[in-house]
């Protein structure tokens, strides 16, 4: 196991509920109100691949900055949920020199994330 790897993460919005339903729409994440807490959770889901992650100059956007990218399938499409559902393109689906393909976004309260979809594997 990696050193002190990245556990958790929160998302402070204008609007927990509308964020909420946002993610459940667009992404089918299970998302619930804890009580007790007073906020919402998404359930922890550990898988075998290492969570990445990078630092980088800010250009563009404005501080504090942190993006979490959420891996999928249908880039494409997945741009025309987050639409429908409220969100915004900040920049439309590009192919990387990878071959896999990004596009960044923000969700209904202005807060920027990105979709990542990786380049087919070879045959």
């Amino acid at each position: 196991m990696a050193k002190n790897p990245v556990v958790f993460w929160e998302l402070a919005s204008h609007d927990q509920e509308k964020t909420a339903q946002f993610f459940r729409d667009v992404f089918e994440w299970e998302i619930n109100f804890n009580e007790q807490l007073g906020f919402y959770i998404v359930p922890e889901r550990f898988t075998p691949e290492a969570m990445e992650g990078g630092i980088f100059t800010l250009k563009r956007a404005r501080l504090p900055f942190i993006a979490l990218y959420i891996q999928v399938e249908g880039i494409e499409e997945m741009a025309q949920k987050v639409e429908a559902a409220g969100g915004s393109i900040l920049d439309p689906v590009t192919r990387l020199g990878s071959g896999s393909k990004l596009c960044l976004f923000n969700e209904p309260s202005g807060v920027t994330f990105a979709m990542i979809e990786p380049a087919p594997k070879p045959a």
